[in-house]
């Protein structure tokens, strides 16, 4: 009597189950100690001329785990078969999934100028400009919060809810920004292919933010380094055999797609407890209690791109590749600072909560302060020495004569490096909500005066524009933390209690 379907789908479960337990050697994050039971299993399958090498065993173990795991019920209701609570071991590979997702953009400019050409490099700055645009919109600000709900007072179910949400918002607002723009073939497939990754990058970070809720930050920096590097390498090797900007970009698009599917989303929910059911209420919530932090965060970002958007209507899509590789030194003065300051931020809050301490509080303020002002003037001295040749080299053109433009870029990027700084203090202080008002009127200076500088003085007029609204914004940021200051000083009181 032939066997029915299902029965067959059994039987190669099982004995993908049983194959995977005699092998394994070495599992997904970790070489443990193989078994008396493993090894025998080997012996038992006799010798083999071909040993699969370790990327095959990793392979083939995720993919048995997941088929096993669909037969015996669903992802979330398997055991979890990693640890938590290693601390050096969650900061090293959040280091390295970081640092990968990134290198993303400046590795993928570098690919595309060196094999497509200028234009087509400046087409994908472009694409990726607007696409980190909508990945912030995807975020909507709220990893943050989902990390720090210690109690789960708002399910997870409800935190992927309203992330699916904020990224179809995001993808359909980067299909209505093609359909305004007018985009031919070519930009519209790299544009979606690029906006899919990003929202993408947007959407997996719910369920990286879950793996850090249950403590395993390591395993979310292993999925963020794994799509990152993933789509280095299918967009370097789409270009490099078809020298079409357009299939890179869906390639990377498709890729992002397939890493969240198979390794994002079933890590998270094999790695951590089963969640309750998703809340209206609970969705709600998130939409109003993180707006005021995604608002801050996505107007910086397009204070940031404005001049890049202003460009794409009247320059050429070279100029996108020069602002963005002249960008990228700025932007290490930004990096640099955010990683000696961030994790201080706690120590801040306890000294600023103690009234006799707030002395020291300006002080470390204002060292801060210097070190990026120090930082900024050793990146000048390295772009005039060596910066401007290593990038000519790079990137395969000549940047000598944008050297000038090159140092007032990175002026502009340690203004920004200040502005991400005083942010997080006033955020210490509890006064956020106060940024709203100097972040509004840069916004509209933004869109302004870099476009009338761009009218006047092309690329030229992009970069000091961009440096005009980040020394404005600073400005007001300073005189609002002034401000703040002297409210709290005579009042007297910690920010941290009513």
């Amino acid at each position: 009597m032939p066997l029915h379907p299902l029965d067959n789908l059994r039987d190669k479960v099982r004995s993908l189950h049983e194959r995977h337990e005699r092998k394994r050697s070495v599992t997904l994050f970790g070489n443990p100690h193989a078994s008396t039971a493993a090894q025998a299993g080997k012996a038992a399958d006799g010798p083999s001329k071909h040993e699969p090498g370790p990327i095959a065993r990793l392979v083939d173990a995720w993919w048995t785990r997941l088929i096993a795991a669909v037969y015996d019920g669903g992802l979330a209701v398997q055991e979890a078969e990693y640890g938590s609570g290693e601390t050096a071991r969650d900061y090293l590979w959040n280091t390295v999934g970081t640092g990968a997702w990134g290198m993303v953009f400046p590795v993928l400019t570098v690919v595309a100028t060196q094999l497509a050409g200028i234009e087509q490099a400046g087409m994908f700055s472009m694409a990726f400009a607007a696409g980190t645009l909508l990945m912030f919109l995807s975020n909507f600000g709220v990893r943050t919060y989902q990390v720090s709900d210690i109690d789960e007072k708002c399910s997870f179910a409800s935190y992927q809810a309203q992330r699916w949400l904020t990224s179809l918002l995001a993808l359909a607002a980067g299909l209505l920004y093609c359909t305004v723009r007018g985009y031919d073939a070519t930009m519209l497939m790299l544009s979606i292919g690029i906006y899919i990754y990003k929202i993408v990058d947007g959407l997996a970070d719910v369920y990286e933010g879950r793996l850090q809720q249950a403590d395993k930050l390591y395993l979310a920096g292993i999925s963020q380094a794994l799509r990152s590097v993933s789509v280095i390498i299918a967009f370097s090797v789409l270009l490099f055999i078809t020298r079409s900007i357009a299939l890179a970009g869906a390639a990377a698009g498709l890729v992002a797609v397939a890493t969240l599917i198979l390794v994002t989303i079933p890590l998270a929910l094999l790695e951590t407890e089963a969640s309750r059911r998703m809340s209206p209420l609970e969705i709600g919530g998130l939409f109003r209690h993180c707006l005021p932090l995604f608002s801050a965060l996505f107007m910086f970002n397009l204070i940031e791109s404005v001049p890049k958007f202003a460009m794409e209507g009247m320059l050429p899509y070279d100029s996108q590749l020069y602002f963005n590789a002249l960008f990228f030194p700025a932007q290490g003065i930004l990096l640099a600072a955010g990683f000696l300051y961030k994790p201080q931020l706690l120590r801040l809050a306890n000294i600023w909560s103690n009234p006799r301490r707030r002395r020291k509080f300006d002080l470390i303020v204002l060292a801060m302060i210097a070190v990026i002002t120090l930082m900024t003037a050793g990146t000048l001295v390295f772009m005039g020495w060596l910066g401007i040749p290593i990038m000519s080299f790079m990137y395969g053109v000549d940047f000598e004569a944008y050297r000038g433009i090159a140092y007032l870029m990175i002026v502009a990027g340690g203004v920004s490096a200040a502005i991400d700084f005083l942010y997080a203090i006033i955020t210490v202080l509890r006064r956020q909500s106060s940024a709203t008002k100097p972040y509004a009127i840069t916004f509209a200076f933004s869109l302004v005066v870099p476009t009338a500088l761009i009218w006047l003085m092309d690329l030229t007029g992009a970069v000091a524009g961009y440096l005009a609204s980040m020394v404005l914004l600073l400005a007001l940021l300073s005189i609002e933390y002034h401000r703040i200051r002297q409210d709290l000083s005579e009042k007297n009181r910690s920010p941290f209690h009513a």
